[in-house]
Order: C-alpha cells, then structure tokens, then sequence
C-alpha cells in the first residue's frame, strides 16, 4: 500500500511496530530500485534510536548518519553520507527542529532524498511552524513519505491537515482554511474558535484511504509486557565529564589494594548519577546538573504520550535530583501529579496513590524507585517510564509489578532511558539476566570502568 501510495501513514500505537514497519518499507523500495536515499526526521530524543533500530531489523546493505551537534558537524555528516560509494541504502536521520535551518534546509533539498519519513508526525500538526513548513516543500520533492504517529489527532481533527499536506497533498487539498471550513465549525469570538465539526465520517475515510492504524487492543498477538530502551545522548560536555570521572575510578580502584563490593558500587553510582544528569560533590552536599538528555527525552514522551492522548504514566528515579528535575518539567507542562520519595510520610502515601488511581485529572505518579517500588497498585497507568535504576534486581522486578497485577487489562510497556555509552546498558544487561550489581561488580569492576 505504502509503494502504491507513495504518501502513506503508519498510524501505530505506542509498542505495535511502527519504527520495524517503516524499516520494511524502505528495505523493500531499496531492493526494488525505487529509493537510494532516505531522510528520517525525528524528535531529538528519538533520533539516536534509529541507527539501533537499523542494526537491529534491517535485513538490507544501508549507511545510516545522525545529523545531530553544530550546523557544521550536521553538514559534515550529510556530506559523508553523500560521498559513499558503497552499494548501499543512504539514511539520514536529523531533528526537526534543525530541518528548516538555514544552510542545512537547502543542503536537505539538494541531498534529493528518494524517502523522507516523519517519525512522530504529530509534530508537525500546525501548519505554521517553521518545521511544517519546511517539511511541506521537502515533501512536495520527495517521490516517496512516509509519516509515523500513535497520536496524528491530538487536540483538534483539523490537526490532520499539516501531516497529510506534507505526506500526499490531493487527500485533503493544499489549502488549509478550505480544509478548516470543510470539516470544522466555528465560533466564539469574531469565529475565531473551533466549536465543533461536520463532514467526519468523510474526513476519516479519507484519513485511512492511505494509511493503516494499528491499536494496543487490536494487536493480540503482543506479550503481556513490552520492554524498549530509548537512547539518548550525553551533550559533549556531559561526555567528557562522565569519561574523566569513569578514569578516575578506574585509577583509583586499580591503586587501591583489594576491591570491595562498596568501594566498586560508590564510583558505579556516581557514573549512573552523571549518566541522569548530576554531578554531586565529594561530601554528597550539593549536586551539579551537567546534562538534560534524559529530561528531553522524557518531555518527548510526556507529549506524545499523555498530552496527546490523555493516558496515564508511572515514572520511576532512583535520585531526589532528577525527581526534582521531572517534576519541574511536569509543572512547565502544567501535568498534574503525584510524587513519593522517602521524605514522604508513610501516612500520606496511600491518598497519592488513590489519588493517582481514581482521578482522571491526576495523569503522571512520580516515584522514587527504591521507596514506592514495593506493594502498591498503579494499574490505572499501562506504560512506564524508568529514568534510572537500582542495582537490585529484587526491587527491580517489584516495580514491574505496579501497573503489571491484578486489574490490569492492558499490555503494559517498559521505557528504559538509557545515556549512550554509559553505564546504563550494563546495569540493565545485569538487570535483564535477573542478577545483582553487587554480586558482579567485583570480579568484573575492569570491564565497567575500562569501557
């Protein structure tokens, strides 16, 4: 469908396969000579997944660059990509908040993509961004677009026309207040105000006459719980910083005599503590933020996720820092909350977990990981969020518990953040393997600090 069409919208949930589909598409238009080059335009959280997702399901030849850093290193990135002369699938993949830049919107066009896919296309639902424009005319010279969303509708139906405007102009028409007059009804003040609409049995034959939707509730083949590990990338500054104290450690633990399971685990904290975000001192008196990769990462998911549709969320954290750091995000984006951590009187956390659990208004439970880990019910939530991790494996497995027991009647999804090259992927790797850090870190404290 997606090949006749050549506009075509993969409208997947959350966990139902959109981002292996897309890779299919492009794999079957590669190997039929249709498409050589393919843009991916994503949020900058997601961007770094791609390249992931590639190694993992691509079953073609393909080179794949992240145009991410200053407009120089991006440039230099497609100019590489551009000068591979290797039998292969050319995939670029870049932020949408940088494809209407000057000099690098005009490198895109003259790139040629063959495909160019918007991967949570929502993002471009109003069409006067600079993004949606920009999107619009790269669109309009691509033979082949693709558009990725669990969410196309968030607020408003005519949040549809962007997305469709740039995937296949003749759908909807390329006139956007011909659009709005056709399907929605206005009012309030001078008209300015959408009160509701007409014409929407049309407006949805037409939304699937190219594209397929796929539901949580259709897919019953999916496992009763869905783990993914969403990538993210420490800015350089944060990198450098991570590496030196990764040095240290490896130097100190090396010098110091005999390794003990506390000594390994101190410096292992630090490492996970800059890999969330924060640099504490010495004396464990203050902390430092020095990076906001995983705060993005998480303000993508909370957009996409419960702004636009309205569900439930658990987050868990291991440190009073970042819970610090959420919940000012979730205030920003004026969600309301619940939140436990230790400081939280035994007393009062019952009435935040029935709060959580009975109303409707209360959209997102905050959690330190190692305090409200064990025995209580979370279940009005199917989808959560891991911004750090204990070492043990025992509380680990009890936090899955929260929203996978008795009353829950959804696939329930795992989201790990997880900071590139840190020790991240090893403390899950110990976690998936149902094994404590303690246990492990002494016989192989080289392999994690020499990494």
């Amino acid at each position: 469908m997606a090949a006749q069409n050549k506009g075509f919208g993969l409208l997947f949930e959350m966990g139902c396969g959109k981002t292996v589909t897309a890779i299919a598409v492009m794999g079957v238009g590669y190997k039929q000579r249709k498409i050589n080059r393919v843009l991916i335009v994503a949020p900058s959280s997601v961007c770094s997944v791609w390249p992931d997702e590639l190694d993992r399901f691509a079953a073609f030849p393909y080179r794949a660059a992240v145009l991410l850093g200053t407009k120089k290193a991006r440039l230099a990135a497609l100019s590489e990509l551009k000068a591979d002369k290797t039998e292969a699938l050319k995939v670029a993949v870049i932020n949408y908040d940088s494809v209407w830049r000057d000099g690098i919107a005009e490198a895109l066009q003259a790139w040629e993509p063959d495909m160019i896919i918007a991967d949570e296309s929502q993002r471009i639902k109003t069409p006067t961004i600079a993004a949606s424009k920009a999107m619009h005319k790269l669109g309009d010279n691509a033979p082949y677009k693709l558009i990725l969303s669990g969410t196309p509708v968030q607020n408003n139906a005519i949040d549809l026309w962007s997305q469709y405007r740039f995937m296949d102009p003749s759908v909807f028409g390329p006139n956007y207040w011909a659009f709005r007059g056709r399907y929605a009804i206005m009012g309030g003040y001078e008209r300015h105000k959408i009160v509701g609409y007409r014409n929407l049995d049309e407006l949805v034959q037409k939304e699937y006459s190219v594209a397929y939707r796929v539901t949580k509730a259709e897919a019953l083949d999916l496992p009763e719980q869905t783990f993914e590990h969403r990538l993210v990338t420490l800015e350089p500054s944060a990198q450098s910083i991570y590496d030196k104290v990764r040095r240290d450690s490896f130097a100190e633990l090396a010098g110091g005599g005999v390794v003990t399971a506390t000594t390994a685990l101190t410096r292992l904290l630090r490492l996970q503590q800059i890999a969330g975000g924060f640099l504490q001192a010495d004396d464990g008196s203050a902390t430092q933020s020095v990076s906001m990769a995983k705060r993005d990462a998480l303000s993508d998911i909370l957009e996409d996720y419960v702004i636009a549709t309205g569900k439930k969320l658990v987050i868990f954290a291991r440190f009073l820092a970042e819970l610090k750091l959420i919940t000012a995000l979730l205030d920003s984006k004026g969600i309301h909350y619940g939140l436990i951590h230790g400081a939280v009187p035994m007393g009062q956390r019952g009435e935040i977990v029935n709060d959580f659990q009975s109303n409707p208004e209360t959209k997102v439970f905050v959690a330190q990981i190692d305090t409200a880990g064990l025995g209580i019910t979370l279940t009005a939530a199917d989808t959560c969020v891991y911004y750090s991790v204990n070492f043990n494996y025992a509380a680990y497995e009890q936090s899955l518990s929260r929203i996978h027991r008795i009353g829950q009647r959804n696939t329930c999804t795992y989201i790990h953040l997880v900071a590139r090259g840190t020790v991240d992927s090893y403390i899950l790797a110990a976690l998936d393997k149902k094994k404590d850090l303690a246990r492990l870190i002494v016989d192989n404290w080289r392999e994690i600090f020499a990494a």
